[in-house]
């Protein structure tokens, strides 16, 4: 697969996941967040099964191992999710979630023990800029005057489970990318559907009382997140990395958030005040920021001038004939 193509498919697999707040936020309000995960997986698994069984057959023990650590990645990154979003609107959910845009770089840099460049640590100004935007959006000014001290700490969970799944998902990023250069992608996308949604039903027996889905509109909604978020948004991910760097990858998650912004303000009425649009734009601008090149923002090379080369003073494009005097033969 060419770069061009796995870029291709790696926007179409952050779309798709993007429709998962949507249907999620809509599950929710009649399924716990456990039952709902583990009918969600397990059917996407089921169907996973089905059409790839002979390859499956195949799969090597390192290749189950590593698909089973990136479904609990995700699994917790999924669960992180939905408890954010009891409390938060789905734009805001996204926004945060897909600030792991910025963590990849900066987790690269700590791994490579280097200090992180000038457009990586604007970018990070620019995040923590948007996030009190967003939570005074959120509150109102008086969340705003919480959040810096005026009148006590502000707290909000929902902020905090998106900020965590952030983390977990750039984490995810790298090891995805790293796992997927040394097995099969597809089945390390298989696998790890398949742990998500084990981990579900245990959680479902463990904390909750698991019942089937109910009604026309429950089903609906448990297949559309099996089939449309899970088996395309979740597999093909390990597909698309093989042949994208981490960095690009981060990069496209901005399709997230957006998506959903646009989801949840036409379908859920979610409202989206000035502020936090200020925010939305904050956050936009610093994940961009911190993927930008380098080059713009370091000055330019004394032997360069408008992107062009300069060669040195004293040489032209010409090869010149050595002036060193070659020893006599005598």
């Amino acid at each position: 697969m060419s770069e061009k193509n796995a870029a291709l498919l790696l926007s179409g697999v952050i779309i798709a996941r993007s429709t998962s707040f949507l249907f999620s936020k809509l599950s929710l309000q009649g399924m716990t967040p456990f039952t709902l995960l583990g009918w969600r997986f397990c059917i996407a698994f089921a169907v996973l099964l089905i059409l790839f069984f002979p390859r499956l057959k195949k799969a090597r023990f390192s290749t189950v191992w590593k698909g089973a650590l990136l479904g609990f990645l995700f699994f917790m990154i999924v669960r992180m999710e939905l408890c954010a979003l009891r409390t938060a609107d789905t734009g805001t959910v996204s926004f945060l979630e897909n600030t792991a845009i910025l963590w990849v770089p900066l987790f690269q840099c700590a791994l490579k023990h280097r200090r992180p460049e000038k457009h990586v640590a604007a970018g990070v100004i620019l995040l923590l800029g948007g996030v009190l935007l967003i939570t005074a959006g959120k509150s109102g000014l008086s969340g705003l005057q919480d959040l810096i001290g005026l009148s006590g700490l502000h707290y909000d969970g929902g902020l905090v489970f998106a900020l965590a799944a952030s983390f977990l998902y750039a984490t995810a990023i790298l090891l995805t990318k790293c796992f997927s250069n040394a097995e099969d992608p597809l089945l390390l996308g298989i696998f790890q559907v398949g742990t998500m949604g084990v981990l579900g039903a245990a959680g479902a027996v463990l904390f909750e009382v698991p019942r089937l889905p109910q009604g026309g509109r429950e089903w609906a909604m448990i297949l559309m997140l099996a089939l449309i978020c899970s088996c395309f948004g979740f597999t093909l991910q390990p597909v698309a990395q093989r042949h994208v760097s981490s960095e690009k990858a981060g990069m496209f998650c901005a399709l997230n958030p957006l998506s959903a912004s646009i989801l949840g303000f036409i379908f859920l009425h979610e409202s989206i005040r000035p502020v936090s649009l200020m925010g939305f734009a904050l956050i936009l601008a610093g994940l961009t920021t911190g993927n930008s090149s380098a080059s713009s923002f370091r000055p330019a090379s004394l032997w360069t001038r408008g992107g062009t080369a300069r060669r040195r003073p004293g040489k032209s494009g010409a090869a010149r004939p050595s002036l060193r005097r070659r020893p006599s033969a005598l």
